[in-house]
């Protein structure tokens, strides 16, 4: 990138293997939503989610088979379902100065992303300026940071959002003053010009279920494994899996929080086996810890049961030489791309979709090989969207 493009940088965390990968797709409802509270106490898997919204939920079940219009070659400009909005009160000749409010760089997920979207940032000569402050996970620095960027003189400014409901004012503030793009996850407000994300965290949720549901034979025994509660990505996903084991034979033995650390995953899982002797099938709403859970089963003499992980290429790779019966779910990070060009459509005034439903393809048996990447780190997710980008594989650590 040329030299007089200022990035302004708050330290970034980067040592957890939290993947808090993923939008916000659905806004808290209440329990008693239509279906919400269909089977809750079912499966030991408890009341469904605040945040779960029936018409959400089923919209994006539907949206996993419609096609996506766009280029073929490029997912991250793709949409599915698109309603345009129209950005004439936007437009303005450039050179154009674009401000980012990133709510962390705190896991591999994110890490990859925030590389990508500065090498999509490279290829835009018409931006001059790329100023980024970096929340650290803290939803109160980044309210600092919103208010912040307003007075830098941003032409447009990008929000990844922390959590939803605290930024939404800060948010909502902002869309008053300057054109807002939000995305990886959401807030409670319909005032940013477009909300950025893939398919959404139901959609995940369910595939991993579905899978199990088809793997296992009835009455097998499933062990669900969360990062955290209350992270509406995370509860969406849950909600959907709830669901669909709540309408199986299949019996839900534990529901447990990993906070996102291997050693506790491994920890949880190896219990499990003592307590029950054998483990049909594991669920996981993120990915990051997935070999932990299938190393568990291999310390205990015990064949890794069908799990789902992520695009993260230590769980394929694992999936890969342990032969696992697995799928991946994905919250591709070429979603990062996405804000950069939807920024630059904004202010040239082009029209782009209120909510930019991208593509969220799904890693099986029989196009694992397609997404290894040789070379790559363990760390690295697979649906980047870089490898075409200058600087690849190195700017991403890998090797060439």
């Amino acid at each position: 990138m040329p030299l007089d493009r200022r990035y302004v940088l708050a330290a970034a965390a980067l040592a957890t293997l939290l993947p808090l990968s993923a939008c916000a797709t659905d806004k808290p409802a209440s329990s008693s939503s239509p279906g919400a509270t269909a089977g809750a106490k079912k499966n030991n898997t408890g009341d469904q989610s605040k945040f779960f919204v029936q018409a959400d939920y089923e919209a994006q079940l539907a949206m996993r088979s419609k096609p996506a219009t766009g280029p073929a070659e490029k997912p991250w400009e793709q949409a599915i379902d698109p309603q345009p909005v129209d950005t004439a009160q936007y437009k303005k000749a450039g050179p154009y100065h674009l401000c980012f409010s990133n709510a962390a760089t705190n896991n591999p997920w994110r890490q990859v992303g925030w590389k990508t979207m500065q090498a999509e940032v490279a290829t835009h000569p018409e931006i001059k300026e790329f100023t980024v402050l970096d929340a650290e996970g803290k939803d109160d620095k980044q309210i600092s940071d919103i208010a912040e960027l307003q007075a830098k003189g941003c032409d447009a400014l990008i929000v990844s959002p922390n959590t939803t409901t605290t930024l939404t004012p800060a948010v909502k503030a902002a869309c008053g003053k300057i054109p807002v793009i939000v995305f990886d996850r959401g807030v409670e407000a319909d005032c940013p010009v477009t909300f950025i994300k893939p398919i959404g965290g139901y959609a995940f949720g369910a595939e991993g279920a579905e899978f199990l549901k088809q793997k296992v034979k009835p009455k097998g025994k499933i062990l669900a494994l969360r990062i955290l509660p209350g992270v509406d990505v995370l509860e969406t996903r849950w909600s959907a899996a709830k669901i669909a084991f709540d309408n199986s034979e299949l019996d839900v033995v534990g529901v447990e929080f990993t906070d996102g650390d291997a050693a506790k995953t491994k920890s949880i899982v190896t219990n499990y086996i003592q307590r029950h002797g054998k483990i049909d099938g594991v669920w996981m709403d993120a990915g990051a810890t997935a070999v932990a859970a299938a190393e568990a089963f291999e310390d205990a003499g015990q064949t890794v049961p069908p799990i789902n992980g992520e695009d993260q290429q230590d769980f394929l790779q694992k999936w890969k030489e342990a032969k696992l019966t697995a799928i991946a779910p994905t919250y591709p990070t070429y979603q990062w791309r996405t804000p950069i060009i939807a920024a630059l459509k904004v202010l040239g005034g082009e029209s782009v979709p209120k909510v930019w439903n991208l593509p969220q393809p799904t890693i099986t048996q029989d196009n694992l090989a397609g997404y290894l990447k040789p070379g790559m780190p363990p760390l690295h997710y697979a649906l980047c969207g870089c490898e075409a980008m200058a600087g690849y594989p190195q700017n991403w650590g890998g090797k060439k």
